[in-house]
């Protein structure tokens, strides 16, 4: 708590321009969410005290990277201005499968249904409660999921700069309710293999 607590002064000092927003990582449920939001609250104490300027209508958001995250997302969404999807520690924590284990390399695959129906669920929680939704990871990146992000609601990719190019031109050629449609068909499939063919056939045919 008190390394925490640093960072936290650290962020709240840096947010007086109301520039700056809070995404708190590896979040379980929401016991997790209360404490470090009363954490937040008694740093603004402290700054309030000291008379040190910062956002106190900062923004705080919740990596959703832990399925135990994905499921609570309904309450969660109740508590936060927004939610980060971090596709790749989501997938490695849903197939427990380590993404640097070159032996279980054929088995982290962020196209699982199992993946994909905890994005959906963290999905429906955020429109519930009108907040956004940035999906982060490689899968952000992959031209082969964007569309079905996209179809599945996603508005925000967070990818490194070497993907934008090829995802820019992608975006440009896909039309939303295609989309739509593309995510309503995989949500009822059952095996990677299976999405992996329909992703592909619906690229080839942009």
């Amino acid at each position: 708590p008190k390394i925490f607590k640093d960072q936290l002064r650290a962020i709240l000092r840096a947010s007086h321009r109301k520039n700056v927003k809070i995404l708190l990582p590896m979040v379980a449920d929401v016991s997790e969410l209360r404490k470090a939001s009363s954490l937040i609250k008694h740093s603004m104490v402290e700054l309030r005290q000291k008379g040190i300027p910062f956002d106190k209508d900062i923004e705080i958001g919740v990596m959703i990277e832990i399925p135990s995250a994905a499921v609570a997302a309904e309450d969660m969404a109740q508590q936060v201005s927004f939610f980060s999807i971090g596709s790749n520690d989501l997938t490695q924590y849903t197939l427990a499968a380590d993404r640097d284990n070159q032996r279980l390399a054929r088995i982290f695959n962020s196209l699982h249904p199992s993946v994909l129906r905890l994005i959906r669920i963290t999905m429906e929680a955020a429109r519930k409660h009108d907040i956004p939704v940035t999906v982060c990871g490689e899968m952000s990146g992959d031209v082969l999921a964007i569309p079905l992000l996209i179809g599945m609601g996603i508005a925000q990719l967070s990818m490194n700069p070497s993907k934008l190019p090829a995802a820019c031109l992608l975006i440009s050629r896909i039309k939303y309710t295609d989309a739509v449609k593309l995510a309503e068909e995989v949500a009822q499939m059952r095996t990677s293999k299976e999405v992996e063919s329909r992703l592909f056939e619906y690229n080839s045919s942009l």
